[in-house]
């Protein structure tokens, strides 16, 4: 069984491969490796850049530099009482991100609730976006259900008393039926780091204002809709197939239609295929990147 020595050693080789940045006086921490096209990747919840972790490797393999910021209140940036934990905040607090880390143009990868997230942030920045991968998460932003096991989180105790039960032990069962097709090949001190970096500072406070905040307006739904509709760049749909919240028939088909798109690149995995399926991930991804010049 893994110690909370080996969680915390996992959590400190994850924070020493990347860099603590200041946007607008909020502390970030920034996964950022390799060189080459910027490839700015985008984390949903409860996970962070942690979960891009693999990925970002493959891509610094690849030629091209993988960029992953957590967001504000999950894990290792700052988790300010008063930030503006919305959608729409969080798209303009990325646009900012990018500005401070020097990036002009990036290919974009969004998945989870960082599809909505991106989708603002690309609508809105469409002269920087080189290339759009798309995973498993939603565009249809004023029909969208959570899964089952998320909706606790947006009641109020509920939610609270839902993330003290959320522990090693909970999360691992989750993890193994929801989350990846395939645990046995991650280890466990590894599952365990993405509890620790959920609740560090603040026992997930700022986690369950993500929750309880989701966007659903129609001018919203319009915005994520600009990111796709006739544009310059290229777009691709990667989805992991088992997947049993954000189901393909429902939420991929979706994206495919909205973006006009003949097919989707269907891979063997779940919710988290960043964990699964990071080599043929990065491999779509700089395949896209060639695309599109």
């Amino acid at each position: 069984m893994s110690t909370d020595k080996e969680v915390a050693d996992v959590i400190e080789v994850h924070e020493a491969a990347g860099k603590y940045i200041n946007v607008d006086g909020v502390k970030t921490f920034v996964l950022d490796e390799g060189e080459g096209e910027v490839v700015f990747c985008i984390h949903g919840v409860p996970t962070s850049s942690f979960l891009y972790r693999k990925v970002i490797k493959e891509l610094a393999v690849k030629g091209m530099r993988g960029v992953c910021v957590d967001l504000p209140g999950l894990g290792l940036s700052d988790r300010p009482e008063d930030f503006d934990y919305t959608f729409p905040g969080f798209a303009r607090f990325l646009a900012k991100a990018t500005e401070v880390l020097g990036i002009e143009k990036f290919h974009l990868v969004v998945h989870d609730i960082g599809g909505p997230i991106g989708f603002a942030l690309a609508a809105e920045n469409k002269g920087k976006v080189l290339s759009l991968t798309i995973l498993n998460t939603w565009i249809d932003v004023v029909n969208f259900k959570k899964p089952l096991p998320m909706r606790p989180f947006e009641v109020p105790l509920l939610g609270e008393a839902e993330l003290i039960a959320l522990t090693h032990t909970t999360w691992y069962v989750g993890f193994t039926k929801m989350a990846v097709a395939h645990a046995d090949d991650i280890p466990k001190a590894e599952i365990y780091s993405y509890i620790d970096l959920l609740k560090r500072q603040d026992d997930g406070a700022a986690f369950l204002k993500i929750m309880r905040q989701f966007e659903k307006s129609e001018d919203f739904r319009s915005l994520c809709m600009q990111a796709v509709e006739n544009v310059p760049h290229p777009i691709q749909v990667i989805w992991g197939t088992q997947d049993p919240g954000l189901s393909f028939d429902r939420y991929g088909e979706e994206i495919l239609q909205a973006a006009n798109l003949p097919f989707a690149h269907k891979l063997e995995a779940s919710h988290l295929l960043q964990e699964e399926k990071p080599e043929e991930i990065a491999g779509l991804v700089v395949q896209l990147a060639r695309k599109g010049k």
